[in-house]
């Protein structure tokens, strides 16, 4: 198997790039595979797109309350090692909205989708606290609606956030992809912004078809990680 421990001690600037099965440990289903959050339902992506939040605002607040929170949830192994190799020498770029790569003290995070943790009303743009929206996506200032700072599908993404994902992709000598099937764009792109010179590890259960050059860890993530 790849030295993975070796090629984060040789690095410069290590960026990685995650997703849903970074967290799954940590006991937050993702969203694809047979038991996620979208295996019972009809049409997911409705239901978590910025038309149902318009029009069935109730519906809306009561499937991301109910299905995508989880405020007990702690930082796993691969949280941890990431933050700290990260804020040693590098970043992390990450589909999660679930906060949980800031929780294990990562400093350099770039919260790709948003945050589930970062709530504001629509109205006056004035932030509440998330456990506020758990209750009422109702503001009591102003009766504006209440809503996460997360990306929905028909929005568009935050233009800072995808520069500093940028430059955290093109300032890396190793990349290591981890717990994503890197096929939902945009995020899938950014590995084109990486320098021609720099590695690109995957740490997978399931291997990933990628149309370059590229060393696969197929294993257990946590496994993998608690060895760093």
């Amino acid at each position: 198997m790849f030295d993975l421990k070796a090629a984060v001690a040789k690095a410069d600037y290590v960026t990685f790039l995650t997703g849903a099965g970074v967290s799954t440990p940590s006991g937050i289903p993702d969203y694809r595979s047979k038991g996620g959050l979208y295996a019972h339902e009809a049409s997911p992506e409705y239901l978590l797109s910025h038309d149902n939040l318009i029009a069935h605002p109730a519906n809306f607040h009561q499937f991301v309350t109910e299905s995508l929170y989880y405020p007990d949830a702690k930082p796993n192994v691969i949280h941890e090692k990431m933050a700290a190799i990260s804020n040693a020498k590098g970043a992390i770029v990450t589909q999660n909205i679930d906060n949980l790569h800031q929780a294990a003290g990562a400093k350099n995070v770039v919260p790709f989708h948003g945050s589930l943790y970062r709530v504001y009303c629509r109205k006056c743009h004035q932030t509440v606290p998330y456990q506020t929206y758990l209750k009422t996506d109702r503001h009591d200032v102003d009766g504006g609606q209440l809503r996460p700072d997360v990306v929905l599908y028909g929005e568009g993404l935050d233009e800072a956030n995808i520069n500093a994902a940028v430059t955290a992709v093109r300032r890396a000598d190793l990349i290591v992809i981890c717990g994503t099937s890197l096929k939902v764009a945009p995020f899938s792109l950014l590995i084109n912004e990486r320098r021609p010179e720099a590695q690109v590890v995957v740490v997978n259960t399931e291997r990933l078809a990628l149309p370059f050059q590229y060393e696969m860890i197929q294993a257990d993530a946590e496994t993998v990680f608690a060895d760093l």
